[in-house]
């Protein structure tokens, strides 16, 4: 009888050597890097650059709290007076669900529009990309899904992220919300990635503290998943150990300081390097648990990477103690010559400190004990069927680490019922 240790070395070795294949495939690729627009005033530019490329009329896609504040005004003054017609559909919310990428997707149809422009968060980012390939794909949203749904080349989108986390102006996917399943869905497309982006940091002065910890940790795990996992390369190690510098010496200045320009750009070119780093490296668990709280009970994705990322590093410490000492030189918080197990822990006291900094809790408030199973079921299928994770888990390690995030009181009244449970029999 086999006990559960060999039998997860069993399930590795051939998981592993598939995912091996498969990263193989990610390293040759081909994925296109758009031009990249940097520094104050970038949306300025990149609105006359559009408004050169003789589209008939341009889809913006944003959300309300953007439109108020007025940030669109460069943009949009820019591709006025290049002359270009555009359109703003701004009802984009977190987690854009299927239903309002379908409403999208009917009104840059019968505003006979033929690009778009990604103007916000992730979420704007994603639902703009959704739209793009359901534009000229039209079949269900759900059957988009997965890798290369389209048969027809989506729509041409250009970049303005207002965020510094998500990285998705670089990326290849598009995540969003199915209400029915209370999950999140992924679709992957190499011809999704935008033609061109601007990093403004103008636009980021504004954002409160709160989102600026959340996105920056975000690009962290992105960067930290992208270095430890098994489909690295020479550039996306170069990308993510890029992102990891840029975000341990900057994101405490953004999160005190928001209106620091300097900060705010380095921050932005952080997020940018990390997506790059990601999208042919990939993520790992800590992206399998968070796109579950995020199905299930809407915690936002930068905040439940924050609270699943240390947790995951202590798991898989023993498979990456070597990467993750590389790490704590790149973050600065050891040097070179130091003992491995030193460094490695360094960096693991590093991001605690770094989450403790920024406010970051330390529990997922909404976790509820009874949906532990399902929500580890459902990351590991997630992770095996998807990431090259350096260091598998069983369904019970994932539950055991979940049972850690629960808020402090649920832990005790849990602890409380087991003791009870074992009185009783």
């Amino acid at each position: 009888m086999l006990t559960e240790s060999q039998r997860n070395a069993i399930f590795a070795t051939g998981l592993g050597a598939i995912m091996r294949g498969a990263g193989l495939v990610t390293r040759f690729l081909p994925i296109p890097q758009p031009t990249l627009l940097v520094g104050p005033g970038s949306s300025a530019r990149l609105g006359q650059a559009i408004a050169g490329f003789g589209h008939h009329k341009i889809l913006i896609v944003t959300d309300t709290i953007i439109s108020k504040l007025g940030l669109l005004k460069e943009l949009t003054d820019a591709l006025t007076e290049g002359g270009a017609e555009f359109v703003v559909f701004d009802e984009i919310t977190p987690d854009a669900p299927i239903p309002l990428i379908e409403k999208g997707i009917e009104f840059f149809k019968e505003q006979g529009c033929d690009a778009i422009v990604a103007f916000g968060g992730g979420s704007s980012m994603d639902a703009s990309k959704a739209i793009a390939v359901a534009v000229t794909n039209p079949k269900p949203l759900r059957k988009l899904a997965g890798y290369f749904k389209g048969l027809r080349n989506p729509i041409k989108i250009y970049a303005v992220p207002t965020t510094a986390g998500t990285g998705s102006e670089v990326t290849v996917a598009a995540v969003i919300s199915d209400p029915q399943a209370h999950t999140k869905m992924v679709i992957v497309d190499t011809r999704m990635v935008p033609k061109m982006a601007a990093l403004d940091p103008t636009l980021m002065t504004g954002l409160p503290p709160p989102v600026t910890a959340a996105t920056g940790i975000d690009a962290l795990t992105h960067a930290v998943e992208a270095f430890i996992g098994n489909w690295t390369t020479s550039y996306t190690d170069g990308m993510a150990i890029a992102a990891v510098g840029l975000i341990f010496e900057n994101l405490r200045t953004c999160y005190t300081d928001g209106k620091n320009l300097k900060a705010r750009e380095n921050m932005a070119l952080a997020s940018t390097y990390a997506g790059f780093a990601f999208t042919r490296a990939n993520v790992g668990y800590v992206h399998a648990i968070a796109h579950q709280f995020g199905g299930l009970y809407h915690t936002p994705h930068g905040l439940a990477n924050a609270i699943v990322l240390p947790h995951v590093l202590k798991y898989s410490r023993p498979a990456i103690e070597h990467r993750l000492a590389l790490l704590a030189v790149a973050a600065r918080v050891g040097t070179e010559g130091e003992a491995e197990e030193v460094l490695a822990q360094k960096f693991l006291d590093a991001v605690d400190q770094l989450n403790h900094d920024v406010g970051i809790p330390t529990h997922l408030a909404t976790l509820k004990e009874a949906d532990i199973p399902a929500l580890a079921k459902a990351a590991c299928w997630e992770a095996h069927t998807g990431y090259p994770v350096p260091r598998y888990m069983s369904q019970s390690q994932c539950e055991d680490l979940i049972r850690e995030l629960l808020p402090p009181a649920s832990s005790a009244h849990e602890t409380a019922h087991k003791r009870r449970t074992k009185k009783t029999a």
